[in-house]
């Protein structure tokens, strides 16, 4: 296999997965046992039972080719002393994820139980470094470091937000923070990504910038992961050794569709070793084991290393946006995974290892909230976009609104900005 996921693991982090969790000693499926076993958590309601547990084939599979990151916290603690030295992070570095995650719950889409994801992937990344979404976009434009007021602007539909009103929720775009689009269709925006990750290599290698290591990351979610466009680009960024990151933010439902009940080896990351890139399985509700990862794969993608596919196993504590009143959804199963808050464990761990204090991250908290009420009253007062501005970025040409059968523009006709003009 070209790139095997042992070449990306550091030992002190990553850990094979054990094959036999895969089968129980009881013949009770995996899916049965999943919230008794803390340690691995894929999985959705008790009530949708797999028909037969995993084969031992795929077991072998797992255990030789991608690797979990599913006790690194753990691990990391019983190996370590007392000194600062020894955990994950330094405390400003704490502060800026805590402060960076308690941002990222924007509307409509919602993100809250996600929030591990963005935050421990995107603020690795480097200004010039570019990120593909999905209509959940507005939380990986501020962790970009898009401002809070264009984003907001942007979902009010003003002139000030970072497409002009012309995005709205789900198509959040920043040339200047190289945020490349949210993108509402599913898997829109992987070729997108992939022909990011092209143009980095191809500036690097065909136009000698020896300075041009960036790397593109491309989020998604896992009903992507049935369409063609993800195995397509998946084969062009191995086959090229592109400077990407997939990340499959699972939440274990499309919508209102179970992951298990739609795809045939729930188990993303396999498909990472079958097109020759590492796969790799963390815990995608907590930051520090997100992060680590993170790190890795951006490293191997600006050393040239080529890809990596990264499932991050999250949860949704909301449904799939505002609009959906979340019925399909066991509440044993939200439950289960609302004891699990990134947010609350990342304070946790800070609160254990003595970086923060309640009252700094209060200060936090407070700030949090100011900067929205401010962001909003910014977008309120924000002018709506003219119409003059409808049809810009549609046709081809420079102005935006076509060119008549006289050949001049057709924002030049009065009447055509009044909307009284016969087109």
């Amino acid at each position: 296999m070209a790139a095997s996921a042992s070449s990306f693991a550091a030992n002190k982090f990553l850990q094979p997965i054990n094959s036999t969790r895969s089968i129980d000693n009881n013949k009770k499926t995996l899916l049965g046992n999943q919230l008794k076993d803390s340690s691995f958590f894929l999985g959705s309601a008790k009530k949708l039972y797999m028909k037969k547990p995993f084969s031992s084939q795929n077991s072998k599979s797992r255990s030789n080719g991608v690797f979990a990151v599913s006790e690194v916290v753990k691990d990391k603690k019983l190996n370590a002393d007392s000194s600062l030295s020894n955990l994950l992070i330094t405390k400003d570095e704490g502060l800026e994820l805590y402060e960076d995650m308690g941002e990222n719950v924007w509307f409509v889409h919602l993100y809250n139980g996600q929030e591990a994801v963005s935050t421990g992937f995107i603020r690795l990344l480097k200004k010039e470094d570019s990120v593909v979404s999905t209509y959940r976009d507005h939380v990986h434009a501020l962790s970009k470091g898009v401002p809070a007021r264009q984003v907001m602007s942007e979902l009010f539909g003003k002139t000030t937000g970072c497409c002009r009103g012309q995005g709205g929720s789900m198509h959040m775009f920043s040339k200047e923070h190289n945020v490349l689009g949210g993108f509402a269709f599913i898997g829109e925006g992987i070729p997108v990504a992939t022909g990011a990750a092209f143009t980095s290599k191809y500036r690097r290698e065909v136009l000698k910038e020896a300075d041009c290591d960036h790397v593109t990351m491309a989020f998604f979610g896992d009903g992507t992961c049935n369409n063609g466009q993800f195995f397509e680009c998946l084969n062009m960024a191995a086959l090229w050794k592109l400077p990407i990151i997939f990340v499959v933010e699972n939440n274990l439902w499309a919508i209102g569709m179970s992951h298990l009940r739609s795809t045939s080896d729930p188990e993303i990351w396999k498909k990472g070793p079958a097109f020759g890139m590492p796969g790799v399985h963390v815990d995608g509700m907590d930051v520090l084991k997100v992060r680590e990862v993170a790190k890795e794969a951006v490293a191997r993608a600006r050393r040239g290393d080529g890809p990596t596919l990264v499932e991050c196993e999250t949860y949704r504590f909301r449904g799939h946006s505002l609009a959906d009143p979340d019925e399909l959804r066991d509440p044993a199963e939200k439950n289960h995974y609302a004891t699990r808050d990134p947010i609350s464990a990342l304070k946790k761990y800070m609160f254990e290892n003595n970086l923060a204090s309640e009252a700094e991250l209060k200060a936090i908290d407070k700030k949090i909230d100011e900067l929205v009420e401010e962001a909003v009253e910014f977008a309120d007062e924000s002018p709506h976009p003219v119409r003059s501005q409808l049809l810009e970025n549609v046709f081809a040409d420079p102005k935006g609104f076509g060119i008549g059968p006289d050949g001049r523009y057709r924002c030049e006709d009065p009447k055509f900005t009044e909307g009284t003009a016969h087109v």
